[in-house]
């Protein structure tokens, strides 16, 4: 029933020592993919999204979107599901999602000196084009997941873990050794406290992504089905969020208590908001008048519509390049590449991108092409907030029901 996670550097003969690892033991290996696949299979979030949350870059929407610890939630949903079959071996990043308390888990770290990772990746035969900034842009990674998970920006300090092998000096059949000799001991026997932390553990997954598929995100932690919400971001009613917590968490099976504390982080100026499903969090807005587009983003928060800014054409569709928004509204008339060339561009290639054409210089004309083009809505400048966030609501509506089709 015991466990073993490993989490390595890259290029440090970690596909060779798990391989004999789990010839070994016998032990079933879980790894990123399976952990994925079940993440999206309970979260309905394609596994391209899920697995951005290995990632050093945050999309330009997650504030408020929340998308990376939406899928760090059901990551960790996912591993507290697949936890108690024992006799595992769970490798890479979700590695660290099993708490620390669960005691029955012996930690593995593999690391190694640059010049032997870079020599293993050159002699590989899935050659990197630049093996150096492959391993750097890998190590980001792996320090930004230690940070947001557990507030270490070092992803190979000892404190995390039971063993550190450098396998630059330790060949990988005495690493094996090393791992399965250690597996032997008595600590490593699930106890009943062990396995109540198991259970526990499942039960702070839960209420998570409860809470998470009603907008909120705060901490969790379970002792013995007694629940702790910590709140660290500032909000302005504070009773009354904690009254809706507890009601909603206080429905989750086995949750025999709810109790809530603000953090240390609380009377810092971050704004605690909670997120609306039905408004739209992932829009770009994309127009060459500054203080317009400013204003536009600024009150759009206001209404819960987090957005981003492009300030002409070849940007938008830069930023198109790298992250995708759920609606656009796009100005006509900019320098360099217009509206009218980006909307086409989108629809060729990003077609599931609402775009709604919001302009001061079109005509009959250029309406008539912009919804040939496959433009949501066709509004002028200058247009009622209420209106534009009506029609924004109603875009992001056929988005949910497209997605929701897809589900079927």
């Amino acid at each position: 029933m015991s466990v073993i996670t490993v989490f390595n550097a890259l290029y440090c003969n970690e596909d060779l020592i798990i391989q004999q690892l789990i010839e070994k033991t016998g032990y079933r290996l879980v790894n990123d993919n399976e952990v994925v696949t079940l993440a999206s299979k309970l979260s309905g979030i394609a596994p391209e999204r899920i697995t951005r949350a290995f990632t050093a870059k945050t999309s330009l929407f997650n504030p408020f979107t929340h998308e990376k610890e939406r899928s760090i939630a059901y990551l960790r949903l996912a591993v507290a599901e697949i936890l108690p079959q024992g006799n595992l071996v769970i490798s890479g990043f979700s590695s660290h999602l099993v708490p620390a308390i669960i005691s029955h888990v012996l930690r593995i770290c593999l690391i190694a000196e640059m010049n032997s990772r870079i020599s293993q990746a050159q002699s590989s035969p899935f050659l990197e084009k630049d093996p150096p900034k492959a391993i750097h842009k890998s190590d980001e990674d792996r320090a930004a997941w230690t940070t947001q998970l557990l507030q270490n920006n070092d992803p190979w300090n000892p404190a995390l873990y039971d063993i550190v092998i450098p396998t630059d000096k330790i060949a990988v059949a005495e690493s094996v050794h090393l791992i399965v000799s250690n597996l032997q001991t008595d600590v490593l026997i699930p106890t009943e406290a062990s396995l109540a932390a198991i259970a526990d553990f499942q039960l702070q997954a839960r209420v998570q992504v409860t809470l998470t598929q009603e907008g909120h995100e705060v901490g969790v932690s379970v002792t013995n089905g007694a629940v702790i919400l910590t709140i660290e971001k500032n909000v302005l009613m504070l009773s009354r969020l904690e009254q809706e917590l507890q009601e909603i968490v206080s429905k989750v099976a086995g949750v025999k208590s709810v109790a809530t504390q603000v953090g240390k982080n609380f009377h810092q100026a971050d704004i605690y908001r909670k997120i609306d499903f039905q408004a739209p969090s992932r829009v770009l807005l994309v127009d060459d008048e500054r203080e317009f587009v400013q204003t536009l983003s600024e009150r759009l928060l206001l209404r819960d519509m987090g957005s981003a800014v492009a300030f002409d054409g070849e940007s938008a569709l830069q930023m198109l390049s790298e992250d995708e928004p759920d609606v656009m509204i796009l100005d006509l008339k900019m320098p360099g590449i217009d509206g009218m060339e980006v909307l086409r561009r989108v629809k060729e290639t990003q077609p599931e991108i609402e775009v709604i054409i919001l302009t001061g210089h079109g005509n009959e004309t250029d309406k008539e092409t912009c919804m040939q083009l496959g433009a949501f809505a066709y509004l002028q400048k200058p247009v009622d907030i209420d209106i534009l966030s009506d029609t924004m609501k109603k875009a992001n509506e056929k988005i949910l029901l497209r997605k929701q089709e897809k589900g079927a």
